[in-house]
């Protein structure tokens, strides 16, 4: 099926699921993979199962193919297997039991060594490396490169869930995965089989944001408070509390302690080789 297939019936199904029905936008060109794409969820209970021989590199494979900055490719990827340092991720995560449970845990990595390594093998200085530009576009290549994997493996009939509670300690993070100077854990990704799929949660309405031409916040204290009851319902449904987006938001980021200590991730960063000019 190819985009320009008229709208399959699932369509309006997908776009409610992911919008609420109050808020369905007006979608044009529809396929299986866009609507592969709406069905995502992050799933928290995973099987036993183990992988098919190849998921790893196939998946790999599909993060190597995301756009990179340049070409500099400056991510990395690691498969943890090691029981003893899944748990030890897993504490650094303030105690997320899927890190532990997923057949395949992955830890995307910003990774500016490689270009410094062969910097050094070619006797060049590479003034533009300890600049913070360089360590944002590390961070985006490796996002890049992760979220292609996760549509693969997704398009596999496996689950994910990303773990950016590996930020809470980047530094124990580096050192139990070896990790080199210019290093640094990104983020983590469970992959395998779905124990409890869940429903798909739904998000901002698309008027909140997408902006034309101009960026507008007309309407949106309304477009909010729909947002807040669509999502408290879920929230509810799913043995999530009844708040809704509005008191989640205030409850991340209202106070430093919510952050588990990621406020002082900067000076982390700069610890493991990070200068951040």
């Amino acid at each position: 099926m190819d985009s320009l297939t008229p709208a399959t019936a699932g369509k309006a199904e997908a776009l409610a699921a992911r919008y609420g029905r109050d808020a369905i936008p007006h979608a044009g060109p529809w396929n299986e993979t866009i609507a592969a794409m709406l069905g995502h969820r992050s799933v928290r209970a995973y099987r036993p199962d183990p992988l098919p021989d190849g998921t790893l590199e196939t998946l790999v494979a599909a993060a190597s193919s995301a756009a990179t900055s340049s070409n500099l490719q400056t991510w990395s990827v690691v498969a943890v297997q090691d029981p003893e340092v899944r748990a030890a991720l897993a504490e650094v995560a303030s105690g997320q039991k899927h890190v532990r449970q997923c057949p395949l845990f992955l830890v995307w990595l910003a990774d500016l060594s490689r270009n410094a390594r062969l910097a050094e093998a070619e006797g060049v200085a590479l003034e533009g490396l300890p600049y913070l530009e360089s360590f944002l576009v590390a961070s985006v290549d490796a996002a890049l490169a992760a979220q292609n994997a996760v549509v693969a493996a997704e398009s596999l009939g496996l689950s994910t869930v990303y773990i950016g509670a590996l930020r809470n300690d980047v530094q124990r993070v580096a050192g139990l995965l070896g990790l080199p100077p210019g290093v640094v854990g990104v983020f983590g990704l469970c992959v395998g089989y779905a124990a409890d799929p869940g429903e798909v949660k739904p998000r901002l309405p698309q008027a909140t944001v997408l902006h034309r031409e101009r960026y507008a916040t007309e309407g949106e204290a309304a477009r909010r408070a729909g947002y807040d009851a669509l999502l408290g319902e879920f929230s509810a449904r799913n043995g999530m509390g009844p708040e809704g987006w509005t008191r989640r938001v205030i409850g991340r980021l209202a106070t430093l302690r919510a952050m588990a200590g990621r406020d002082r991730l900067v000076a982390a960063l700069r610890g493991i080789g990070f200068p951040l000019r």
